[in-house]
């Protein structure tokens, strides 16, 4: 089970989209054959604080949709063995998901839950750095979103 800390100080997303990617990111943990219980916290910002924080952490001085902060490495050990993994934080541009949305021609739902995926997947090591990293990230995204029952608009 992943338990998940909304922060969300703007209110940029509604309780029902909060519970919906709950739903969604411990249906992927699951998916994935994930057992250890885990922490994230997800972040939903404007585009000037992505902005920032791209350029800080990245030196990106542009806006960005998603960014994640993975806090597991491969030496990482538990403090405790009941202690749930600290997998990381996600920050999700709203701005950039709405944009992204009707550029694409589909729904902002469709959007953030594909961010928040995409975001979810990188805390637990996929990239997209080279070719074949990316073809398996892809698969992986579009095979859980269409489990879940949100596949890609045509």
């Amino acid at each position: 089970m992943v338990n998940i800390d909304f922060l969300d100080e703007q209110n940029f997303t509604d309780d029902t989209e909060k519970k919906e990617i709950d739903s969604l990111l411990n249906f992927a943990y699951e998916h994935l054959d994930e057992t250890d219980s885990a922490e994230i916290s997800i972040s939903f910002v404007d585009q000037e604080e992505i902005r920032a924080l791209n350029n800080e952490y990245r030196g990106k001085d542009r806006v960005t949709d998603v960014i994640s902060f993975a806090m597991e490495d491969e030496d990482d050990s538990l403090i405790h063995e009941d202690a749930p993994r600290m997998l990381g934080d996600i920050i999700i541009c709203t701005d950039r998901a709405k944009e992204q949305a009707e550029d694409y021609g589909h729904s902002y739902k469709r959007e953030l839950m594909f961010l928040s995926l995409h975001g979810f997947l990188h805390l637990l090591k996929y990239d997209h750095m080279e070719a074949e990293e990316e073809k398996e990230m892809n698969e992986t995204q579009d095979r859980i979103l269409d489990a879940f029952g949100i596949p890609r608009e045509s």
